[in-house]
């Protein structure tokens, strides 16, 4: 029988520190999740790994979330030894049912370490807010119009899920918007945790090699719509299950 935990902290798996891409209100990219989770519970504590510097926690206690954060480099990028290293954490911990959530490459990177397939997206960058169409029933309670709008910035996708994989929501641009296993792994390609300020930031200064056009509609999007990180940040507090003891 399954039952439902509270989530009482976070296990940041830190995956890039983004250098030189950061402005100066924003201390360090752990501290958006921070922002985002207390934003929702303010009692939630975190723990930060530096994945990308080969360190890797062990496996949580059923109340805690390992949250596998976003990256420049690529899933699929099998010369990056801390790479290899996280796809088989990953795999030990979905073996043991650990409480997982895939952020951006966090969401691919899991697809890829349990046998899907992430690549270079041929229609080009994914990138400020997108709106997809919900197709999983417990998010949807979260979402009552059915539909999930997140700030996005990406070129690779995940091209095909892995086995026993169910997608959360579903886009034009992004086929798989999210993706459950069970009630144990949850991911997100969108950033919950990015505030809109950021995204323009990255749009306006860290773009020159990107289509204008692209851009144009990305910063159009930013003064229409708002991004629904918090909400959700609240169904990954209330949405994690472990078997009754």
């Amino acid at each position: 029988m399954l039952i439902q935990t509270p989530i009482r902290k976070v296990n940041i798996l830190l995956c890039d520190t983004f250098p030189g891409l950061l402005p100066e209100y924003i201390p360090s990219y752990e501290s958006m999740f921070v922002n985002l989770f207390h934003a929702v519970n303010y009692d939630i504590t975190f723990e930060v790994f530096r994945v990308l510097d080969g360190e890797l926690p062990d496996y949580p206690a059923a109340n805690e979330i390992h949250l596998i954060t976003g990256s420049n480099n690529a899933a699929y990028d099998d010369t990056l030894m801390w790479i290899l290293n996280l796809q088989d954490w990953v795999r030990k911990a979905a073996i043991i049912r650990v409480p997982l959530v895939g952020i951006c490459f966090g969401h691919q990177i899991i697809a890829q370490a349990l046998g899907g397939r992430v690549e270079r997206y041929a229609g080009g960058w994914g990138v400020g807010i997108r709106e997809s169409q919900i197709l999983d029933e417990e998010l949807r309670t979260f979402f009552p119009d059915g539909r999930l709008r997140l700030i996005v910035n990406h070129h690779d996708q995940v091209m095909q899920l892995p086995e026993g994989a169910s997608p959360l929501a579903t886009s034009n641009f992004c086929r798989y918007e999210g993706f459950r296993i069970g009630h144990h792994i949850l991911t997100f390609q969108g950033h919950p945790e990015f505030p809109v300020d950021y995204e323009r930031h990255l749009i306006l200064n860290h773009s020159e090699n990107e289509d204008d056009g692209v851009k144009q509609q990305a910063l159009k999007s930013l003064e229409e719509m708002d991004p629904q990180g918090e909400a959700v940040a609240r169904f990954l507090c209330m949405s994690f299950h472990i078997p009754e003891a």
